[in-house]
């Protein structure tokens, strides 16, 4: 088993359980027990667990958010699909607001040799469309919305960021939200994302929803905007005939990766 699959692996354990052992993690991965050490001292320095005695504790409370690190290893393949439908959205020149979260890194790295300029909500998401990965070192215009640094999401947040977003105008704004459902729409796991969120769909003339699969299965409990709002969405999920119906109500283009 390869390093990036022994760390899922060992994060999809602690989402289900409160604690693992190294013998259980040697076998599950077929890896030696010096290996597993590495990989756990590793994920605990990202913030995926909490080294123990012979183990490792999730830090998942029940309901409670993952960190961005448990995150970062869950549906990469599906987030990098959703990324790079995104990004063949744009059209050179546009202004493109950029939620934060992982799937909204992933879109900022998808966009890093554009011609756009994006407003990206993390210093993650910063860092990734900054890189050099542009012929002739074409890479998007980057605007900072300022505000507080939230630790371990490295995301912006306050009223700053949220009076710089709204003094602006975008072609286009990419929202990620925490989860989303058919009754509510939109939702996040706390009040500050939830109003930077909105003041994000308030300044977007086109509104690009961004969720894998999974998010129709989450919990989150702030309403952040209705689907009514979105004007297109990307992702993985399925649709049955009654849910493709409900969607055409609100006149939401699917983008299916």
């Amino acid at each position: 088993m390869k390093t990036d699959e022994r760390h899922r692996t060992i994060a999809e354990m602690l989402r289900k359980r409160s604690e693992v052992s190294v013998d259980e993690l040697i076998l599950v991965c077929d890896a030696s027990g010096a290996t597993i050490r590495r990989d756990l001292e590793v994920l605990a320095a990202n913030g995926v667990l909490r080294r123990i005695h012979g183990g490792a504790r999730s830090l998942i409370k029940q309901g409670a958010n993952p960190g961005y690190g448990q995150r970062e290893l869950e549906d990469q393949d599906v987030k990098k699909r959703i990324a790079v439908a995104v990004a063949r959205l744009f059209r050179d020149g546009e202004h493109v607001w950029l939620d934060s979260g992982t799937t909204a890194t992933e879109v900022a790295r998808a966009v890093a040799g554009r011609e756009l300029t994006v407003m990206p909500m993390s210093l993650r998401a910063l860092n990734a469309a900054a890189a050099e990965e542009g012929g002739a070192g074409v890479r998007p215009s980057l605007l900072l919305p300022g505000g507080s640094l939230v630790p371990g999401e490295l995301c912006f947040r306050g009223p700053l960021a949220e009076s710089n977003i709204r003094s602006l105008r975008f072609d286009t704004a990419v929202v990620t939200p925490c989860a989303v459902d058919f009754k509510d729409g939109l939702l996040a796991h706390d009040l500050e994302d939830a109003a930077v969120k909105r003041a994000g769909l308030q300044a977007g003339a086109r509104v690009v929803l961004a969720a894998a699969a999974a998010k129709w299965h989450a919990q989150a409990r702030v309403l952040v905007a209705g689907l009514e709002r979105v004007d297109v969405m990307v992702t993985d999920k399925e649709f049955s005939a009654e849910e493709r119906a409900q969607l055409d109500k609100y006149s939401v283009e699917v983008v299916n990766v």
